[in-house]
């Protein structure tokens, strides 16, 4: 079994048939939490990265599936853009590469940085399932999915390969963000995967040169969003000057400041999910 044979754009082949049922993939994975968005540009993929290192210095086991096909971040933020995976060619498994107590697949492992997946519905879909039935995740507590921004193919295959535990929906404070998420939450009821909770990322900035804190998307209106949909707001996080450079660095913040502030945020999230 060749890396090839995941869809890249030089060799897109069938994954085979579809035969296994819901129940009958990824026996052992004991939770399967999607992290979604309604839009894109809200960190979404930076909190899955956290999340997930946070429940792994829980003691959890944890996977994290990378489910952006065409535009893979989770790579360059877990230090992992030049490396491949190997595959197990008696089982024709690919396993997955660990990064700071996680497991990981994404496409960006198998893609070059200016390679481009010019790919119409179907193939997200065989992308996807790879992912699921081609990979030996191993015992897991955990696996997080790390959705694209909107309402589209990659969601609806996840829902028809997988039975999705819960749901987090990441937004912005502006109500351009809400209006987004709120059709997300939509797409979710529809396919009937339950809403664990938002999180508001870059909720506010509090300025190390005078201690002010500026609500630059506004203040209150994330909180009043979720009372209004009947959600609850799992966690607040402020915007962090540290966050973007250890992201670039392929160390996320959680590991680089575990005990600080946005790693104790991040915790409390852990242990809320």
């Amino acid at each position: 079994m060749e890396i090839a044979a995941m869809n890249t754009p030089g060799n897109r082949q069938s994954p085979g048939p579809e035969t296994a049922t819901q129940a009958q993939r990824l026996p052992t994975v004991k939770q399967i939490v999607a992290v979604g968005a309604g839009k894109g540009g809200v960190g979404k993929s930076t909190v899955a990265v956290n999340l997930a290192t946070s429940l792994a210095g829980l003691g959890a086991k944890v996977g994290l599936l990378d489910g952006d096909i065409y535009g893979p971040s989770i790579p360059t933020l877990l230090g992992l853009k030049n490396d491949t995976p190997e595959i197990d060619e008696e089982r024709r498994k690919i396993i997955p590469l660990k990064a700071h107590g996680i497991s990981c697949v994404s496409m960006g492992f198998l893609l070059k940085d200016t390679d481009a997946v010019v790919w119409r519905g179907p193939m997200l879909g065989k992308a996807l399932q790879q992912f699921v039935d081609d990979v030996d995740w191993g015992n897991l507590d955990y696996l997080i999915v790390d959705l694209p921004p909107g309402t589209g193919d990659v969601q609806l295959s996840l829902a028809q390969l997988l039975s999705v535990h819960g749901a987090i929906l990441v937004t912005t404070p502006q109500d351009l963000s809400h209006d987004d998420v709120a059709r997300a939450l939509r797409m979710f009821e529809l396919l009937n995967i339950p809403i664990l909770g938002l999180v508001e990322n870059m909720s506010y900035f509090l300025c190390p040169d005078n201690n002010k804190t500026y609500h630059i998307f506004g203040a209150g209106r994330t909180q009043e969003f979720a009372d209004k949909l009947n959600l609850e707001l799992l966690e607040a996080l402020p915007i962090d000057m540290g966050v973007a450079p250890a992201g670039d660095k392929g160390i996320p913040i959680t590991v680089v400041e575990p005990k600080g502030d946005q790693g104790s945020r991040y915790r409390k999230l852990a242990q809320g999910v």
